[in-house]
C-alpha cells in the first residue's frame, strides 16, 4: 500500500494530544472527486440523450456533432488526471524565477485577452458567409488534445453557420414564390366571382361549371408531360381539406422542372401539343394541376372531351365577332385544387421554418453545454469568451425566419382560415394525439381473451381429430378453415406492422414523412396492436362459438353461416362511411387498394408500392378470400357442395389471376416510375416481378397436373426467382452486400448498433426465401393435414416481409438524410412563361 494511504495502528492514535492526520483523508478526497467525475458524466450523458431525441432525424448530419466533442473532451480529462496524478505534490527544487513567471507583469496582458482569440474571416470563393478560427494563446495550448478540441469546435460552428445559411435562403425563396402564387390565385377568384355574378354570357355557360377565359394552359399539360418527378399526392376527398392531410414526395427540382411552353402571338392563347397559353395582368401564366390520382386523370380526360366540344361549337360565334376562340375556360374544380396546392405549400413552408428555429435553438444548446463542460474539466473561463462568439454568428443572430414565419402565419390565417387564427393552427401546428391508458388496457384484455379462446380452441380442435390427415369428415378443413387462415395471416401481418412502428420510432425513422401520412391520423403501434388483437379476439371467439356448436350435434348446414357472418361483418366495418374505429385509416387504406389497381394511371408514391410489396407476400391469403368469396355467394354452403367452386372453369381461371394479380400490380408500377422518371433501375426491378409472376403461375400449374415436367419448370423458374429476389433485398432494397464500405458486407450508416443483427436477419431472408421447396419435397409434420403445413409456411413468408420492411424503411430514411429533406416540396400550380418560349 502506497504511503499516502498508510494506517497506524499504535497506541498512539488514542491520545487526544496527537496530531497525527486522518490516515483515510486521500482516499476520501480521491474517492470524492470520482464521485464528481461520474457526475458530470452522467450529465453529459442525459444530455446526449435528450439532443439526439430532439434533434431533426434527416439533418443529423448537419447539426453539431455532439459526440465527436465529447469525445475529445474526455481526452483532455483522461490527459489532465494522468497529469495531477504525477504532480500530485509541488516540486522541492523550484526556483525563483519559475515562481515569478506566474505573477509577471505579462501574465496580465494574457488575461485581458483571456485564454484564446476567436477570429473571424472571409470564407472563400465557393462558400458563403464567414468562417471561425481559434487561436490558443502559449500558456493554454500545452497539450495536442485541446488544439484538436478547438479545431473540432470551430469546424462544427462553421458548418451550422453554412448549413442555416442555405436552408435559409431556401425556405424564403419558397415563401417568395408562394406568396406570388397566393396574389394570382385571389385575382382569379376575385375574377371568378364577377363572372358568377352575371358578366359571363350565362347562356353558354352551365350552372355547374361557371367558368373564366383566357387565362392560362389547360388540364392536359399534366397528361402529356413526362418531367413532373415531384407531383403532390393528392388524397381520396377532394372536398374536405381536413380528412385529406397528406404529404408529398421532397425534390428541390420540383419548383425549377417546368414544362417548356408554346410560343405566344399577341395576347391570347394558342394549341400546341404542349398546352395553351394565356395572359393575365400583362403576364404569360400556366396552370398544372398534377393527375395525382385515377379520378383526376378522368376527369382531365373528360374535360378535354368537354372543351373540345365546346370550343368546336362557339367557333362560328367567334369568327362572326372577331374574338379569340382559343382562349381557355378555367372552371371552379381548377380553382380549388390550385388552392389546396398552394395551402399545402404554406403548411410545408411553416413546418421548414419551425424545424429551422428548432436547429437554431438545439446547436445553441449544444454549444453552451459543450463549453460549460469543457470549463469544467479545464478550469479556464472559455464558456464567456466563445459563447459570445456563437451568439454573433449568423445561424444565431439572423432573425429572418422568426420574422417570416409570422408572416407565413399572417397569410395563413387571412387567406385560408377566413381570420380564425384557431383554426388556422390547427393546420399549421397539428397537436400529437395524447396516448391514452384505456388503450394500454384494452390491448391486455383482449390479448388475454384471445388466448384463452385460442387455447380452448386448440384443445377442441385436437380432441375431435379435425386437423389430422385421413379425416372422415373435411367439411370443416374444406369450409371454415380457409376463413381462419385468412383473418390469421392478415392480422398476423398487421401485427408486424405494428412491431414495425414501434422498432422505427424507436431507432428514430422518420415513416410519416416517408409515406406521407397525416401527423394527427397516423396509426400508432398501440392503435395497431389494439385492432389486432380486439379482431384475433372476435375471430377467434367466433370460431370456438362455431366448433362447439358442431361438436353439440349442430348440422353443417345450421351453422355454416356463422364464419360467413364474420367475413361479412369485417368488410362492413372496412367500409363504414361513420366516423368509427379509425375511419381515416380504414378510408386511405381502401384509397392505396384503389391507387394499386389502377398502378399505370398516374404517379406512383412510397405508400402505394410498399403495400402492392406486401400484398405480394399475401397470395395464400387471396386465394382464401377467393374461395370462401365463391363458396358463400355461389351458395354452396346451403348444399354442402364445397368442391362446386373448385370444378368451375372459371373459378380455376381466376385462381391463376389471383396469383398473378400482386406481382403484376407491382410490374405496373415499376413501369410507370420508369416512364416518369426514366430510370432503367425501374427495369430491372420490373424484371424481379415478373420472375416472380412466371414462378407463381408454374407453382399452381403444378399443383393441378403434378407431372414431373411441371415440377422441373418449378424448380428452374423458382430457383431463379429466388436468387434475383435475394440480389434485390440485399443490394437494392436493403443497401447491404457493400464491398467498400466501412462496415464489412454492410452500408456505410446503420441504424442499429449491433451490426450481428444485421447478418442474422440476412441468414434468416435467405432461409425463409427458400420455403417453396416445400412445394417439390411435400414435407408434412407426422400427421398434419397438408392445409395447416401450407399456413405455417405462409406465415413464415409473412414474418420474413415484415423484417424486411424494417430494412427497407432504414435503407429509404438514410437515403432521404443523405440529401437533408425533411419537408416535402409541393410543385406549384401557376407558372409564369415568357414569351419567347
Amino acid at each position: 500500500m502506497s504511503s499516502w494511504c498508510s494506517i497506524d495502528y499504535s497506541p498512539r492514535s488514542n491520545n487526544n494530544n496527537n496530531t497525527h492526520t486522518n490516515p483515510y483523508c486521500c482516499s476520501f478526497e480521491f474517492i470524492e472527486e470520482e464521485q464528481q467525475q461520474r457526475r458530470r458524466e452522467e450529465k453529459m450523458v442525459k444530455f446526449s440523450k435528450q439532443f439526439e431525441g430532439q434533434l431533426i432525424p434527416e439533418w443529423k448530419e448537419a447539426f453539431v456533432d455532439y459526440w465527436q466533442l465529447k469525445k475529445e473532451l474526455k481526452r483532455i480529462n483522461l490527459l489532465n488526471n494522468t497529469t495531477n496524478t504525477n504532480n500530485n505534490s509541488p516540486p522541492k527544487n523550484m526556483s525563483f524565477f519559475s515562481s515569478l513567471r506566474n505573477f509577471s507583469l505579462f501574465s496580465h496582458q494574457h488575461r485581458e485577452h483571456g485564454p484564446i482569440q476567436v477570429h473571424k474571416k472571409l470564407a472563400s470563393s465557393t462558400c458563403k458567409g464567414d468562417m471561425y478560427e481559434t487561436e490558443l494563446l502559449e500558456q493554454f495550448a500545452d497539450t495536442d488534445a485541446t488544439k484538436e478540441f478547438f479545431a473540432c469546435l470551430d469546424q462544427q460552428l462553421n458548418k451550422v453557420n453554412k448549413f442555416y445559411r442555405t436552408k435559409e435562403k431556401e425556405f424564403l425563396e419558397r415563401g417568395d414564390s408562394l406568396k406570388k402564387q397566393m396574389d394570382i390565385l385571389v385575382e382569379l377568384k376575385f375574377a371568378f366571382m364577377e363572372k358568377q355574378q352575371g358578366r359571363c354570357n350565362s347562356s353558354q355557360e352551365s350552372k355547374e361549371d361557371q367558368s373564366i377565359s383566357c387565362t392560362f394552359s389547360s388540364e392536359e399539360d399534366s397528361v402529356r408531360s413526362r418531367e413532373q418527378h415531384e407531383e403532390m399526392q393528392d388524397n381520396c376527398n377532394n372536398e374536405d381539406m381536413e380528412k385529406n392531410e397528406v404529404s408529398f414526395p421532397d425534390s428541390p427540382q420540383s419548383n425549377e422542372a417546368a414544362e417548356k411552353p408554346s410560343r405566344m402571338k399577341g395576347g391570347g392563347g394558342e394549341d400546341t401539343p404542349s398546352g395553351r397559353l394565356g395572359s393575365f395582368r400583362g403576364k404569360n401564366v400556366r396552370i398544372n394541376i398534377p393527375l395525382t390520382t385515377p379520378a383526376r386523370t378522368f376527369s382531365a380526360i373528360s374535360y378535354l372531351v368537354k372543351e373540345d366540344l365546346l370550343n368546336q361549337s362557339s367557333r362560328k360565334c367567334s369568327q362572326e365577332g372577331g374574338a379569340n376562340n382559343n382562349k381557355l375556360h378555367l372552371n371552379k374544380t381548377k380553382l380549388h385544387h390550385a388552392e389546396k396546392m398552394i395551402k399545402r405549400g404554406f403548411i410545408e413552408l411553416h413546418k421548414g421554418l419551425g424545424y429551422l428555429k428548432v436547429y437554431r435553438n438545439l446547436n445553441m444548446l449544444a454549444f453552451m453545454k459543450i463549453l460549460k463542460k469543457f470549463d469544467k474539466v479545464t478550469e479556464k473561463q472559455i464558456l464567456p469568451i466563445y459563447l459570445k462568439v456563437v451568439e454573433s454568428s449568423y445561424f444565431n443572430s439572423s432573425d429572418k425566419v422568426v420574422k417570416f414565419m409570422d408572416e407565413v402565419e399572417e397569410l395563413f390565417v387571412k387567406n385560408f382560415a377566413k381570420d380564425d387564427r384557431r383554426k388556422a393552427m390547427k393546420y399549421l401546428r397539428p397537436s400529437q394525439r395524447k396516448e391514452s391508458h384505456a388503450v394500454t388496457f384494452f390491448i391486455g384484455l383482449f390479448t388475454g381473451c384471445f388466448v384463452a379462446l385460442f387455447a380452448g380452441y386448440v384443445i377442441m380442435a385436437h380432441v375431435s381429430g379435425l386437423y389430422k390427415v385421413g379425416q372422415q369428415n373435411s367439411v370443416y378443413m374444406e369450409t371454415v378453415y380457409p376463413v381462419l387462415s385468412m383473418f390469421s395471416l392478415m392480422f398476423l401481418h398487421f401485427f408486424l406492422y405494428g412491431c414495425n412502428i414501434f422498432a422505427w420510432r424507436k431507432t428514430r425513422i422518420n415513416y410519416g414523412f416517408i409515406f406521407e401520412l397525416a401527423p394527427t391520423k397516423e396509426l400508432k403501434y398501440r392503435d395497431v396492436f389494439l385492432i389486432c388483437s380486439m379482431a384475433m379476439a372476435s375471430v377467434v371467439g367466433v370460431m370456438f362459438l362455431h366448433l362447439t356448436l358442431l361438436t353439440k350435434g349442430y348440422s353443417y348446414s345450421q351453422v355454416q353461416a356463422i364464419p360467413g357472418l364474420l367475413f361479412l361483418a369485417f368488410l362492413l366495418i372496412l367500409v363504414c362511411p361513420f366516423n368509427i374505429i379509425y375511419r381515416s385509416s380504414r378510408y386511405r387504406f381502401l384509397c392505396v387498394i384503389r391507387n394499386i389497381i389502377l398502378s399505370p394511371l398516374y404517379k406512383v408514391v412510397m405508400l402505394d408500392f410498399f403495400m402492392a410489396d406486401q400484398l405480394c407476400s399475401q397470395v395464400p391469403m387471396l386465394r382464401n378470400l377467393e374461395y370462401v368469396a365463391c363458396y358463400y355467394i355461389t351458395g354452396s354452403y346451403k348444399t354442402q357442395d364445397y368442391g362446386y367452386c373448385m370444378r368451375t372453369t372459371h373459378y380455376r381461371d381466376l385462381a391463376y389471376a389471383v396469383s398473378f394479380l400482386p406481382y403484376y400490380w407491382r410490374a405496373m408500377q415499376c413501369a410507370r416510375r420508369w416512364f416518369d422518371e426514366g430510370d432503367t433501375g425501374h427495369l430491372l426491378n420490373l424484371g424481379k416481378y415478373v420472375s416472380a409472376m412466371l414462378a407463381a403461375g408454374t407453382k399452381v400449374a403444378y399443383e393441378k397436373d403434378g407431372s414431373v415436367g411441371w415440377l422441373c419448370l418449378v424448380v428452374i423458374m423458382s430457383s431463379a426467382a429466388t436468387m434475383y429476389q435475394l440480389y434485390w433485398d440485399f443490394v437494392k432494397d436493403w443497401g447491404l452486400l457493400q464491398l467498400n464500405s466501412k462496415n464489412p458486407w454492410l452500408r456505410n450508416e446503420l441504424m442499429l448498433s449491433r451490426k450481428s443483427i444485421y447478418y442474422i436477419s440476412m441468414g434468416l431472408n435467405f432461409t425463409l426465401r427458400l420455403a417453396w421447396l416445400q412445394t417439390v419435397l411435400h414435407s408434412s409434420f407426422e400427421h398434419v393435414d397438408y392445409r395447416v403445413t401450407s399456413i405455417f409456411l405462409a406465415a413464415l413468408e409473412v414474418i420474413r416481409r415484415g423484417m424486411w420492411n424494417f430494412y427497407r424503411l432504414e435503407n429509404e430514411h438514410l437515403n432521404n438524410a443523405g440529401k437533408f429533406r425533411a419537408v416535402k416540396i409541393i410543385p406549384l400550380p401557376f407558372h409564369e412563361v415568357d414569351e419567347e418560349d
